[in-house]
């Protein structure tokens, strides 16, 4: 898991998006950045799902389960379907976050708090932040079960790696395969920025075989 985790940080998400691509695999997703702390998270993925309030649910606040269940290292991600009118997502659950040393909480849909997370410094990436609570309004389905995040499939330890540029979700069946593709990706385009710095006319740069870069083999 270490090791996984220090090969994706030392990558950036259109190098996976791009692996992806090159692979014919979803993982990428549009809509969800960083809301607190400008710092790049990677990790395996606990997971929460977020809906509709039920009589017959178990009585437990949304997202206390997951943060329980995580490991150092881990990485929260809530399907709460995109909802931007209500918190799914609020800072108890942030401190209860970082004391189980969570490395950062994704979130389809907005939170509140946000003040309070930055100042703790945990990295959140959400849709939008927004104060209302989600007491009789959400209810919390189950965790540790396979999700859908932004229309992309999720299952408890996957992998995720955010940063400024988005969110991208690698399949833990897929991880080996897709770190290869973008490890080659990313070394390929830090050859080509050096030649641009070194005086390289960047259309000879970005010529025919950049264009062709993610065509399969």
């Amino acid at each position: 898991m270490k090791a996984v985790v220090a090969r994706l940080l030392a990558l950036d998400t259109p190098s996976v998006s791009d692996a992806l691509d090159k692979l014919g695999l979803p993982g990428a997703i549009f809509g969800v950045g960083p809301m607190t702390v400008q710092s790049a998270i990677a990790g395996p993925v606990v997971t929460v799902k977020l809906g509709a309030p039920l009589a017959n649910l178990p009585k437990r606040h949304l997202g206390a389960g997951a943060i329980m269940s995580a490991e150092d290292g881990d990485i929260i991600v809530v399907e709460h379907r995109g909802r931007i009118d209500v918190s799914g997502w609020g800072g108890l659950l942030s401190r209860g976050a970082l004391a189980k040393g969570v490395a950062g909480v994704l979130i389809d849909g907005a939170f509140r708090d946000v003040d309070e997370a930055r100042s703790l410094g945990l990295a959140i990436y959400a849709r939008a932040v927004v104060p209302i609570t989600a007491r009789g309004r959400v209810a919390e389905h189950g965790f540790s079960v396979p999700i859908t995040f932004a229309g992309i499939a999720v299952s408890p330890g996957d992998y995720v790696l955010a940063d400024g540029s988005g969110v991208v979700f690698l399949a833990r069946d897929n991880v080996t395969s897709i770190l290869a593709e973008a490890e080659a990706i990313y070394k390929r385009e830090q050859l080509m920025a050096r030649s641009i710095e070194q005086g390289e006319p960047i259309g000879d740069v970005l010529g025919a075989n950049y264009e062709d870069m993610l065509k399969r083999d």
